[in-house]
């Protein structure tokens, strides 16, 4: 290939980068032009990549038209590879939090994060200008409390609804697996605590869903596979999963998610495409596509997910809930498919910025030892009953990478971004975040190099006929990466981190869009092979991908919609360890958006009672 070898970019070194707004940096458009197709075209696809001499030609075609050789695999950098998103102690200064004590059990964690909520949270839900509320984690403690249900009688409600959504007219693919007998089981243990006055606390009795990426016994952990559960047997709980059922939880079961989660899509060929509960004939995105459409849906309040390259927030935002990304290793990895070591971590699903942070609170436990640990700094809840006095917040905003979206998303974002300004006195200081394009090749070189290397021991004895069509070529493209190609990939991490860094003396979080598109059709023809959409597909990651590549905390939450009433999100990215400050921007924007929310198409309202 010799003859056909591009000239590398040559990097200038970091530091002479200008991050300012008037900086001269290019803004490089993600170059994908290749047609979505499905069906046929897909298996077609795969013979071709899957030959031993066509393939490789193919593969290094790709690889050049999408600049990954130009920009990453023969690209002169100077700085030397960083390996991990890992971010040692610091001072946060963080305005209106309250510390939390170490060593508190999960449920004191919720205890102590209940404290924290408005107390009249159900104020803004129960206005009667609201279209649409959904009902949170304290809705159902004091349903539960006051004997106005049972956590057995929402059970059998959710149970009901779940077989549903199963009906050939609805196909909402949201579950892999679950069992009525063990969800009535939990929900029966949850009502007799209620039934004695001794609630564990305010998680007892609520309905959490798993992503199938997460061990949760008693099933096993598919990856949105038929074979990764066969050669490797879920035998214990998540560490995430062992402290939300220490809280009471009833966990429902294991959701939907893109194969290998190697997708943003949400289109798994062996368990059905997830469709979006405000559009069934629209994706879900994610790979997190089951755990968010559950939520939206009003399944659950909350769910888990994995987030490796956005696939909690994608989801949430083309569903219309709240997606939320701690600092990576602020939440244990323990019990999860070590599908991308260095870029992935348990995240949250939830109906509102309230129920996030109980649930983050359930399970933001220290790192088991058996993991690399680093020190991290004391942990702060945010006091969401006085988020209207946090001021001097600065939003950082990149005009250029910002409008990178659709009309109907730039001009909803620039809406809101206005009414928080106005409202609160935040001031937006307009930054420039270079290299964005070369960050998600390079991103997409770790993840995939990652994947490959976890999975190898099995795929060398895997009859491939087991794997989804898209699920191979995603596989095909992972293995061509060399060595060369990740070492360079690790050099671009360390100059985004040196990047941000410098942001972040700026501003205090970085705001976009969080998904450059919302949710597109399904085509009829996916379903038994997925599809190849690497324009929707690079669109849906653009601003997702700062995130995992530099384990930075993120949040997504609803701000309005596009011209079809489907759900577009606007996120926070923040500096390490800056979970509570996050939150408080998030529940600040929650306030001023919700009286517009929407009631998705597909919703069941498992505690029964009239909505506006």
């Amino acid at each position: 290939m010799g003859l056909f070898r591009d000239a590398g970019k040559a990097y200038k070194a970091a530091p002479e980068v200008d991050l300012g707004a008037h900086s001269d940096e290019f803004y490089l458009h993600a170059n994908v032009k290749a047609p979505r197709v499905a069906g046929l075209l897909v298996k077609i696809f795969v013979w071709v990549l899957e030959s031993p001499i066509l393939g490789s030609i193919v593969l290094y075609i790709l690889k050049k038209d999408n600049l990954i050789q130009r920009l990453v695999s023969v690209a002169k950098i100077q700085e030397p590879p960083l390996f991990t998103a890992a971010h040692g102690s610091q001072d946060i200064s963080e305005q209106s939090v309250t510390p939390i004590k170490p060593n508190l059990s999960p449920a004191e964690r919720v205890q102590e994060a209940a404290s924290c909520l408005p107390p009249c949270l159900d104020s803004s839900f129960t206005d009667t200008a609201s279209q649409f509320y959904r009902w949170t984690i304290r809705d159902f403690f004091r349903a539960y409390k006051s004997g106005e249900t049972t956590p057995l009688e929402v059970a059998r409600r959710f149970l009901a609804a779940a077989k549903e959504t199963e009906d050939p007219k609805l196909h909402m693919a949201f579950f892999i697996s679950y069992s009525h007998e063990d969800v009535l089981r939990q929900a029966e243990e949850s009502s007799r605590r209620y039934q004695r006055g001794t609630p564990i606390g305010m998680m007892d009795g609520v309905l959490v869903a798993i992503k199938d990426e997460i061990d949760c016994m008693p099933y096993p952990t598919t990856g949105g596979t038929r074979w990764l559960h066969k050669v490797r047997p879920c035998i214990e709980d998540a560490s995430c999963v062992k402290q939300l059922r220490s809280c009471g939880a009833i966990l429902v079961g294991k959701t939907n998610m893109h194969e290998l989660g190697a997708g943003a899509s949400g289109i798994n060929p062996h368990y059905g495409a997830t469709r979006n509960p405000y559009d069934i004939n629209k994706i879900s995105g994610g790979s997190s596509s089951g755990s968010a459409a559950a939520v939206c849906a009003g399944l659950c309040p909350v769910a888990l997910g994995v987030d490796g390259g956005g696939s909690v927030r994608i989801p949430a935002a083309l569903c219309g809930v709240v997606g939320f990304k701690p600092t990576s290793g602020r939440i244990s990895n323990s019990g999860i498919l070590p599908l991308n070591w260095t870029v992935g971590m348990p995240g949250i699903l939830a109906a509102t910025v309230e129920d996030a942070l109980i649930t983050y609170a359930a399970i933001c436990d220290h790192l088991p030892f058996s993991q690399p640990t680093f020190l991290q700094p004391s942990l702060n809840f945010p006091l969401l009953d006085s988020t209207q006095s946090i001021t001097n917040i600065k939003l950082a905003k990149y005009g250029k990478w910002f409008n990178d979206s659709t009309i109907d998303i730039r001009n909803c974002c620039d809406q809101t971004l206005k009414m928080l300004s106005q409202h609160y006195g935040w001031k937006i200081v307009d930054v420039t975040v270079p290299e964005i394009e070369e960050m998600r090749l390079a991103h997409y070189i770790t993840i995939g190099s990652e994947c490959t290397a976890s999975l190898a021991p099995h795929l060398s004895k895997l009859d491939y006929a087991e794997i989804g069509w898209d699920a191979r070529i995603a596989l095909s493209v992972y293995g061509s990466f060399s060595s060369r190609d990740y070492l360079n990939a690790q050099r671009i991490r360390n100059r985004q981190t040196y990047f941000h860094k410098e942001i972040f003396k700026m501003a205090d979080v970085i705001v976009t869009p969080t998904t450059g598109v919302t949710a597109y059709p399904l085509l009829s023809d996916a379903a038994d092979t997925g599809e190849l959409d690497y324009i929707n597909g690079a669109a849906l990651v653009r601003f997702s991908i700062a995130g995992n590549f530099l384990g930075l905390p993120a949040v997504t939450l609803l701000v309005g919609y596009d011209k079809g009433g489907l759900p577009i999100g606007l996120q926070f990215i923040g500096r390490p360890w800056s979970e509570a400050t996050l939150l408080h921007l998030a529940f600040a924007m929650q306030t001023l958006c919700i009286k517009s929310y929407k009631r998705p198409k597909v919703y069941y309202d498992l505690l029964k009672k009239e909505q506006a």
